[in-house]
């Protein structure tokens, strides 16, 4: 058993006001037994703004809030998944990275991971999203290890993607984490189905820590997230929901339902190459 703590925020495009926030949840989660603990899409900073993120995001080397939590990570002897951070990079065009980070009991980074697919969509009139103007994809896929558990890492808009995770669960992953800040509109239709969906089709558990509420804006337009943090059994049960409040949601993974459910239901197994259409 790995008892898991996903951590819901509403972090504002102040990453400096945000980090107290995120240390006095881990710490809470860690002092009630939580051996892995998971944070939000961009823990350190939800803004609109893309001249705004230019102001305050840092590099990989140079961001306080990675520094800061690998340091608890390490003082808490805790594995935690920094559901993402937004970072500036050496890119040409400029654009950040949406990055998720696997930091091990002694603080050491064990596994990274860019986010895949961008959020380009028109939801509404109102509501128009271009996240591809702003960050860059990834194009590797990753597993990693916790505690003897193979993790799957994604984020976000991946979870509509479902060939990413059979390729997950197929390379091992028993784990499949989607940290995210999910929009309002998609969330009350899509987001609990989705989740459910990934963790049937593979046979996983799926940890969606999310951010949640009106989120802060010094500058531009606030952003307003669906929050109802999720962690779903292999089997799709919901083990927990967050709500729309922040705070800790605390579960724990016994993997022996993994191989359980899928030697009941061996899909992952039944690829079939076919023609067309």
């Amino acid at each position: 058993m790995l008892k898991t703590a996903l951590i819901q925020l509403n972090s504002g495009d102040t990453p400096s006001e945000n980090l107290p926030v995120t240390q006095d949840f881990i710490a809470e989660a860690a002092g009630d037994g939580a051996q892995f603990v998971l944070t939000p899409e961009v823990t350190n900073c939800v803004s609109a703004s893309r001249a705004h993120q230019l102001e305050v995001l840092q590099t990989e080397a140079e961001d306080q809030t990675l520094a800061a939590l690998r340091a608890q990570a390490d003082a808490l002897g805790i594995w935690l998944l920094i559901g993402s951070l937004a970072l500036k990079t050496d890119d040409p065009d400029g654009r950040f990275a949406n990055r998720s980070f696997l930091i091990g009991p002694d603080g050491g980074i064990v596994a990274r991971y860019d986010k895949m697919h961008m959020f380009d969509v028109t939801v509404s009139q109102k509501e128009t999203y271009r996240e591809s103007k702003g960050y860059r994809p990834g194009e590797t896929a990753v597993i990693a290890e916790v505690e003897g558990a193979k993790i799957g890492l994604s984020i976000c808009y991946d979870i509509r993607f479902p060939y990413l995770y059979r390729a997950l669960a197929q390379s091992g992953a028993q784990v499949l984490t989607a940290p995210s800040a999910f929009s309002t509109a998609t969330g009350p239709a899509h987001w609990e189905p989705l989740l459910k969906a990934r963790a049937i089709e593979t046979g996983s558990f799926v940890l969606a820590p999310a951010q949640t509420g009106l989120h802060a804006a010094t500058t531009g337009k606030a952003r307003e997230t669906y929050g109802h943090s999720l962690a779903i059994s292999p089997w799709g049960e919901i083990l927990c929901d967050g709500g729309k409040a922040p705070g800790i949601s605390l579960i724990s993974l016994d993997f022996s339902q993994v191989q359980a459910v899928r030697n009941s239901i061996p899909s992952l197994t039944h690829t079939r190459t076919f023609t067309g259409p």
